[in-house]
């Protein structure tokens, strides 16, 4: 018998019992699409999870613990080490920096960095450039926004007041300095975090560059950052104020920074070899991984109970099919049809219902998908009055094409396993009582 005739031979009682088809194929359908959005959840919520790691933290950032500073000779056998891209050492100066502009002032937090370092690390500015002369600093993003007078203080507070009121919160966005910072000169003084310190004597600077909008909308970055070259001259003016020494103020942090994600791991083992306390997230991602993966594997195991299920409407539709088709198999045998036939032609069937359940699933559940992550962001913004749930940074469904493989696999594998056999059975039916059998 040809392929087409085979085709035929099954397309014939599939047509024939439309009724019992439709409905063993809805329930291969329900099965399969249950294990799909079901799995769906766990691979949304590790990609929510993992976008939101990553969007806080440079991935290629190796943080290094301890307080003890690195020698000029330790950074260079660091930067030695194969694929470092750069040695980071950001000082962090305890100070709160005051900002005068135009009757306008600012709070912010200063930071000394070498310039070309962290030009290679943070890439490219907001607006502007990074420093090339001593008096050259970079600003945040929101430090415009902070530089504020009396009368934009009376209207946040106002402001504040009145979203306070209606249980929200007003950031002051509305308020401050507006046109570009880019060329302007401002005057800076240092209060020290400590009890009757005093203001330094003001240092002008010239701000060139802004940096990039933090990942969150919620983070307000309003801080200043200056070359190294100028910390002789911070600790001289702190120095001035007879409470602290030139030194006390300056805590250091050194970055360790790959030239690729994929080359984190190799340079966190030979530096944990060398004896150096590090860490990075790449390792708290490799443990997210492993969590979800676990995950997943349970979510695929439950969503395959529905699909074994639906199995029990294939395996009883298959079994009456050969009920009813005795005759027509007694016939096929009588012509020559070899049992293999027989069988072949009897999970093609099962085979064809598990394929059109498995199509129709994945188109639906991508469909349900959609729905969720559409909806019920917006939902749980009106239950819990939380502005991130609107903001559609959560994934609750992805279906990425692996998990569409696999719950293929699994749904179509299950359909052919449930007309195995049913199929076997047909291969045992006697020629003379087939033949025999009644019309």
């Amino acid at each position: 018998m040809l392929f087409k005739d085979q085709l035929d031979f099954v397309s014939q009682h599939i047509k024939k019992n439309k009724l019992r088809v439709f409905m063993t194929v809805l329930a291969a359908t329900m099965g399969c699409a249950f294990l799909i959005v079901l799995a769906s959840v766990g691979f949304g919520l590790q990609d929510s999870i993992r976008n939101e790691i990553l969007s806080n933290e440079k991935v290629t950032k190796i943080q290094v613990f301890g307080n003890e500073q690195f020698t000029e000779d330790q950074i260079n056998e660091i930067k030695g080490i194969e694929h470092v891209e750069t040695v980071l050492e950001t000082i962090t100066v305890d100070v709160s920096a005051h900002s005068f502009f135009e009757g306008r002032d600012t709070q912010s937090n200063l930071y000394v960095a070498n310039m070309h370092d962290f030009e290679q690390v943070n890439g490219k500015l907001a607006e502007g450039e990074y420093p090339t002369k001593p008096n050259e600093i970079v600003v945040g993003y929101h430090f415009a926004q902070t530089l504020v007078n009396d009368a934009d203080r009376k209207i946040i507070e106002e402001k504040s007041k009145k979203a306070e009121a209606e249980g929200t919160y007003y950031n002051g966005s509305e308020e401050g300095y507006k046109d570009s910072l880019i060329g302007k000169e401002i005057e800076l003084s240092l209060m020290p975090r400590i009890d009757g310190a005093e203001e330094t004597e003001k240092m002008k600077y010239t701000i060139v560059g802004v940096m990039k909008k933090p990942s969150y909308d919620w983070m307000t970055d309003n801080s200043v950052y200056m070359d190294t070259e100028q910390k002789p001259m911070l600790a001289t003016n702190l120095a001035a104020t007879g409470k602290v020494k030139e030194d006390d103020m300056f805590y250091s942090e050194f970055n360790i920074f790959a030239d690729s994600m994929e080359n984190v791991k190799s340079i966190l083992d030979k530096l944990k070899d060398k004896g150096y306390s590090v860490y990075s997230v790449t390792e708290q991602l490799d443990k997210l991984n492993v969590f979800f993966l676990v995950l997943k594997i349970g979510l695929i195991f439950v969503g395959t109970i529905a699909v074994l299920i639906a199995s029990i409407g294939i395996f009883n539709t298959m079994t009456m099919a050969v009920t009813e088709r005795t005759r027509e198999i007694g016939v096929l045998k009588a012509i020559g049809a070899s049992p293999k036939l027989i069988q072949r032609l009897f999970l093609m069937e099962s085979t064809f219902i598990g394929i059109i359940g498995t199509l129709i699933a994945v188109a639906i559940s991508y469909v349900i998908s959609f729905v969720a992550n559409a909806t019920l962001p917006l939902i749980l913004k009106a239950a819990t009055g939380e502005d991130a749930f609107g903001s559609n940074e959560i994934t609750f469904s992805l279906i990425p094409w692996q998990l569409v493989l696999i719950a293929s696999a699994i749904s179509i594998g299950v359909a052919m396993i449930s007309g195995y056999r049913p199929a076997r059975k047909a291969t045992k039916i006697d020629v003379i009582q087939a033949l025999r059998q009644e019309l």
